[in-house]
């Protein structure tokens, strides 16, 4: 299968075939390698939440933020 057979799929049948791919991937035992720059964010972020630095939003906030850039 190929993205251009993807593509030729219902939106529901993509959906249900997600679903199957997020299943199968729960049974893994398998480690997933995380990426330095992803533990970099992580630990910048960590390290602004602890020092009082970080800003937090609603979601309401979030969204209307996002609402007022188109």
């Amino acid at each position: 299968m190929n993205a251009i057979d993807v593509k030729q799929m219902s939106i529901l049948e993509r959906l249900k075939f997600m679903e199957l791919i997020w299943t199968s991937l729960l049974n893994e035992d398998a480690e997933v390698q995380v990426p330095d720059w992803h533990d970099n964010i992580l630990s910048k972020r960590k390290k602004q939440i602890n020092s009082g630095e970080a800003k937090f939003i609603s979601i309401d906030d979030l969204r209307s933020s996002f609402d007022k850039s188109k």
